[in-house]
């Protein structure tokens, strides 16, 4: 952990918060997390659906800002506890205006916690409600490349061209295969992170029009501020090693993930 704490920086143009769990934040309010979110020219917050005992939850904190926005689905974690009363819920809820993308759904073969049948089976029931829905979807993918490439397949006429496979951790064939159906990637505090250089050269392969900036607070919290519960108003230090890395002005990373965000999930400019 990097024993040096800086103020964290403030860019003149804002930035999207695109991928955090506001209801999985413990170490401050709500209301304080959104005020320091604010000061630090954060425009917008997408929290993010993953268990269907939080989907409500979600669409609870759409409310507690205007500029709040949340998705619903489930993770592959919670893969095995997905039913068809959970779908239908999932399937009521999508087309509020404050829900922008049906996630974080996927499949995660490094942890295992739902048997990979299962996972696999609810990724496609999920895939599914997307393309009903004509919303971007928010893809989680661990360990589980082939099998992701292969059921995206399945959907590719059906799918809207908007998306993201978030906290991109996974290898080059992934990336080039979600780069060539136009979506983007998603990039958080694990490029900081001193043995994150295959991350790293993920994000010099991608394009600066198909990145995305996230924290997935309260998780992977960047340096220099390691050890501490991450918050979405750490994301500037995203966006600095994002430009570090691909040796681009900041202000071009800025401007260019805020677009990204907008055509991605808000269907702008």
């Amino acid at each position: 952990m990097s024993k040096t704490r800086r103020e964290i920086p403030i860019f003149e143009h804002p930035i999207i918060e695109t991928h955090c769990h506001l209801d999985y934040l413990k170490d401050r309010p709500l209301a304080e997390t959104l005020a320091e979110s604010r000061r630090v020219n954060i425009e917008r917050i997408i929290t993010i659906a993953v268990a269907p005992d939080n989907l409500a939850a979600v669409r609870t904190l759409c409310q507690a800002a205007p500029w709040v926005y949340g998705t619903q689905g489930i993770h592959p974690h919670e893969a095995e506890h997905y039913t068809d009363a959970v779908e239908r819920e999932i399937r009521e809820h999508v087309p509020n205006p404050d829900i922008v993308a049906v996630g974080e759904i996927g499949l995660d073969y490094y942890y295992d916690h739902a048997d990979r049948d299962v996972q696999r089976q609810v990724f496609r029931r999920q895939l599914q409600i997307a393309c009903d829905a004509g919303l971007p979807v928010v893809i989680h993918s661990r360990e589980a490349d082939e099998d992701t490439i292969a059921i995206l397949k399945e959907f590719e006429h059906s799918l809207t061209r908007r998306g993201v496979i978030h906290s991109f951790t996974s290898g080059p064939g992934l990336a080039r295969y979600a780069l060539d159906q136009g979506w983007c990637l998603g990039f958080n505090g694990i490029t900081t992170f001193n043995k994150a250089e295959n991350v790293r050269d993920i994000v010099r392969m991608t394009p600066i029009e198909q990145i995305l900036l996230e924290t997935d607070a309260p998780f992977l919290t960047p340096v220099p501020y390691r050890g501490k519960e991450n918050a979405p108003f750490y994301l500037p230090f995203v966006a600095e090693k994002i430009a570090e890395v691909k040796g681009l002005a900041l202000e071009q990373v800025v401007r260019q993930t805020y677009l990204n965000s907008l055509r991605t999930f808000f269907r702008e400019p």
